[in-house]
């Protein structure tokens, strides 16, 4: 059998400045739909949400014919009021899924931003 598993985080970018600082933390629940096509061409669909540290992770146990070719990861939705407006680039990554069993890919971070930043930006 084969075991794949893909990691990823889930960010808000409090200052709406494109890069993680200080002021900027992960988004515990956010949603996460992951959806990968197998070597035999089927379809599987996942969802996952963040935890405390806003990692999310998916992962499944397989016969070797029937693993992950190519994956797209995408974020739902964050259920954060604050923070919820997706940022740039963070609509969805496509990536071919060729690691060893036992291995796991990591997606970059996806990034929400809330409506208006704070003064203090």
């Amino acid at each position: 059998s084969w075991t794949g598993e893909i990691h990823g985080r889930v960010v808000c970018d409090v200052c709406a400045d494109s890069s993680i600082g200080p002021e900027d933390h992960v988004l515990e629940g956010a949603e996460v739909a992951v959806l990968c096509i197998t070597k035999s061409g089927e379809v599987v669909n996942y969802q996952a949400f963040t935890n405390t540290k806003g990692i999310y992770t998916v992962a499944e146990t397989m016969p070797e014919s029937d693993r992950w070719d190519a994956c797209l990861a995408r974020p739902i939705s964050s259920f954060h009021d604050h923070c919820n407006h997706l940022g740039e680039g963070s609509t969805g990554v496509k990536f071919t899924y060729n690691r060893p069993s036992g291995h796991f890919h990591t997606v970059r971070p996806f990034v929400y931003r809330p409506t208006s930043a704070p003064t203090y930006c």
